[in-house]
């Protein structure tokens, strides 16, 4: 069952909120960003590759993103010299993507700088983890929502 929740005051509305938090946490982490001449979700990409090699759908499924906004954003970045991209001898279909040397040296700077927005987060909430586990969740739950709408 479908319940959608309706209000006239836009101070009031739950999406409107995680909207425009959001879209503050963007802004800061442009501003940043930009001695790097980064976008946040190159950002993001170096973050995810700092765990290792991943094929490029692996990395768009870790990022929320398909794989064609995630083969341009790597090409970006080999091209910056940040990636290598590579396609599998035993099936070419499948590309894998890597740091760097330079992309990790990039990605330790990268990380220090953005400490200094932590204490936008940790004033937001006492609990810190509760509040990324409850994004989670809604994040979880609206793509569910989706698919349910999509597929009704």
């Amino acid at each position: 069952m479908l319940i959608c929740m309706t209000t006239s005051r836009l101070d009031e509305l739950v999406c409107f909120a995680i909207y425009s938090a959001a879209n503050s946490t963007s802004q800061a982490y442009r501003q940043v960003l930009a001695p790097w001449n980064l976008t946040y979700t190159q950002y993001l990409v170096l973050v995810v590759l700092s765990d290792g090699d991943r094929t490029v759908t692996a990395l768009g499924r870790e990022l929320g993103l398909d794989s064609g906004t995630v083969s341009p954003l790597a090409a970006r970045l080999e091209a910056r010299g940040l990636v290598v991209r590579e396609r599998r001898e035993r099936d070419e279909r499948v590309v894998t993507v890597a740091l760097t040397a330079e992309g990790r040296s990039i990605h330790r700077e990268v990380a220090d700088a953005v400490g200094c927005l932590g204490p936008g987060f940790v004033g937001a909430s006492p609990d810190l983890p509760a509040l990324i586990r409850q994004l989670h969740e809604v994040t979880h739950n609206m793509r569910q929502l989706t698919t349910d709408l999509r597929d009704a």
